[in-house]
C-alpha cells in the first residue's frame, strides 16, 4: 500500500460520500462536518494551512478518526 503524502479534497469526499449529487455537495458536507465538531477543526488547523485544494496525511488521518476510519479501510473504498 502506497500512502501519499497529500489527498485531493475532492478526492476524499469521493470516497466519504459516494452517494452525493455533485463534488460542491459533497465538499459542503465535509465543511459542515467539520464545523459541527469545535475539536476536531482546531486540530485540523493546527497539523497543516486548510485553504488548499489538499489536506495532508495527518489531516487526512484526523478526518478518518472523526469518521472511524481506517486507513486501510479508506483506501478500499
Amino acid at each position: 500500500m502506497i500512502v501519499r503524502r497529500t489527498i485531493l479534497k475532492q478526492d476524499l469526499v469521493k470516497k466519504l460520500y459516494p452517494d452525493s449529487i455533485s463534488i460542491k455537495s459533497a465538499m459542503q458536507q465535509l465543511r459542515n462536518e467539520i464545523d459541527i465538531c469545535p475539536v476536531l477543526k482546531q486540530r485540523i488547523e493546527q497539523a497543516g494551512n486548510t485553504k488548499r485544494h489538499y489536506y495532508t496525511i495527518q489531516q487526512l488521518l484526523l478526518i478518518l478518526e472523526h469518521f472511524c476510519i481506517t486507513l486501510e479501510e479508506f483506501e478500499q473504498l
